[in-house]
């Protein structure tokens, strides 16, 4: 290690103001600090408020994303392993090697396609989770990169939480190409443009999904892009439900689907690589609580404003044809991808509420939201995504009204005083 860091300070003068890759330095600061604590001191008085810098604060968000990521890679695999199991069976396919490169690396490997195997489900969705990651990395790196070489700025840790949240929104079959071009979009249109980190007012993983929810509705939406095997189709339990008759209702999830209330809290359901286990949001909560990075506030109105406007609707539910009222407040918390939305997207720093009680209205606006475009707009069964955009757009004028009634209620005091 004394001899890496021996190299990167030789090549620091080429890199520092005047050498000749002067353009270029960012890219050499990403890679030092990656490696090693900044060696910058402040030479005067400073006064420090918290040892929680940027780039601990990101980290501690991707160590919370761990179990999510797990869970992304083992369920995207059970999923593609039980599709297979059941062409097999019905002679839809000879062999699961023959349906692409993936499933003949598995056979190769001699895993299998057992979906009671966990390692053979844990590996065959890692092979679809891995490209999409590392497609979201190189180009998303790359956008980083080029603004931090314009404006001469260095790349900081923004992306790395990011990069990491755009994949596990995504099915497992997005095209490669269209992954570089959403978070393309998420980076320079929802933050570049803006001043790039901290001074953005959209979250850049949801800017970025919401571009190609609706610039490729076929790719994002419907059945078949859930489970990881072409040419099978298998509906997710919000997509079941928004069009089933009314007098199946939420059977059409516990029966139609054979999904019970603990396989969807527990997240072996089809749906986005990283959104379906609520129990792995709830491990991450923990630890963005425990660590003072994400707000418990944000989290609980989130939760309160979906389930109470949840349980409202569902009081309504023999007077309505629409079978999205027949949805318990329980079975929207562990569909879709609300618990993963209000843990680790709504939370965001940037781009939420930032005054103590402009976090209680702005999660409330959000559970609200993302209630009532899954129910009243059955076109939209999953509305966490764009509620949280909604609430993003309101935050600066959540937080004015909260300053502004701050300021009249210390000048009241101070003319009674």
């Amino acid at each position: 290690m004394k001899a890496l860091r021996r190299y990167l300070d030789e090549l620091h003068p080429k890199f520092a103001r005047g050498g000749p890759w002067e353009r270029f330095y960012p890219l050499y600061e990403a890679a030092d600090t990656f490696l090693y604590s900044p060696a910058d001191v402040t030479d005067g008085p400073s006064h420090i408020r918290d040892a929680m810098d940027l780039k601990r604060m990101m980290s501690l968000v991707v160590f919370a994303l761990g179990p999510c990521i797990l869970m992304a890679c083992y369920n995207t695999g059970l999923q593609a392993n039980l599709a297979l199991e059941s062409q097999v069976s019905a002679g839809v396919i000879a062999s699961p090697a023959d349906t692409g490169w993936r499933a003949a690396l598995l056979e190769g490997l001699g895993l299998g396609f057992s979906a009671g195997n966990v390692l053979a489900c844990f590996v065959h969705g890692l092979l679809y989770f891995l490209p999409v990651y590392l497609m979201t990395q190189i180009a998303g790196g790359f956008w980083e990169v080029l603004f931090a070489c314009i404006r001469r700025h260095e790349v900081n840790e923004g992306f790395l939480v990011t990069g990491m949240l755009f994949p596990l929104t995504l099915p497992p079959t997005i095209p490669l190409w269209q992954v570089a071009l959403g978070i393309s979009f998420g980076v320079v249109i929802g933050k570049e443009v803006f001043g790039g980190t901290g001074k953005n007012f959209l979250n850049p993983a949801l800017t970025a999904r919401a571009f190609l929810y609706f610039a490729y509705p076929a790719f994002m939406s419907g059945d078949k892009v859930w489970v990881a095997v072409d040419g099978y189709t298998a509906a997710t339990p919000l997509g079941a439900l928004a069009t089933a008759p009314k007098e199946m209702g939420i059977q059409s999830i516990e029966t139609g689907l054979d999904i019970s209330w603990a396989d969807a809290f527990l997240g072996t359901i089809p749906g986005s690589m990283g959104e379906t286990s609520t129990l792995c949001c709830l491990l991450g909560a923990i630890v963005l609580i425990a660590t003072g990075v994400g707000s418990w506030r944000i989290m609980l109105s989130v939760l309160v404003g979906a389930l109470g406007s949840a349980a409202l609707f569902n009081l309504g539910a023999e007077g309505s044809d629409n079978p999205m009222f027949q949805m318990t407040p329980l079975w929207h918390l562990v569909t879709g991808g609300l618990a993963f939305g209000l843990v680790f997207m709504a939370t965001d720093p940037v781009s939420a509420s930032m005054t103590e009680s402009g976090k209680w209205a702005y999660g409330l606006l959000i559970g609200v939201m993302t209630t009532l475009i899954r129910v009243i707009n059955p076109g939209y069964p999953e509305g966490i995504m764009l509620a949280i955009l909604f609430g993003n757009v309101f935050a600066p004028l959540i937080d004015y009204v909260v300053i502004q009634a701050n300021i009249k209620r210390r000048l009241a005091r101070s003319a009674q005083a």
